[in-house]
């Protein structure tokens, strides 16, 4: 059985909360046990945190065991370089994914210091976009 590792970041602890107009109205938590059901092949895990430190740690704890990384790292995408060297240092692949796109949204959201590092990015699909990470690393 393949293990992906969903691991969010900053301020996404509150979908469902926040900005409805951008993120939607549904609670990570209540999509998670959604998208495991529908990859009930797949051995998913979630973490999420506000912390840079505690997504790198993360990032290190599950990148040698799991088969792929699904990494929403929120506004830390645009300025951690800290979180692009962990995902350079583990072995499992990471994809960058995003809820809104960000390439139509503030200037500033247009760069990843991440996405080098990643397999590959996918935004805009809102909640969707994890079930498209998870299919790509599967």
């Amino acid at each position: 059985m393949k293990k992906i590792a969903v691991i969010n970041g900053p301020n996404l602890n509150l979908l469902g909360v926040r900005e409805k107009s951008i993120y939607g109205d549904t609670s990570f938590d209540s999509y998670f046990a959604g998208l495991k059901s529908r990859f009930e092949n797949v051995e998913l895990t979630y973490f999420q945190s506000n912390c840079e430190g505690s997504i790198i740690d993360e990032i290190h704890r599950v990148g040698f065991d799991v088969d792929g990384i699904v990494l929403n790292a929120g506004a830390y995408t645009h300025y951690s370089i800290a979180i692009a060297d962990a995902i350079r240092a583990v072995k499992a692949p990471v994809v960058e994914v995003h809820i809104s796109n960000v390439h139509s949204r503030e200037e500033y959201r247009h760069v990843s210091m991440i996405a080098p590092a990643c397999r590959g990015v996918i935004a805009g699909f809102g909640l969707k976009s994890y079930d498209l990470a998870v299919e790509a690393l599967l």
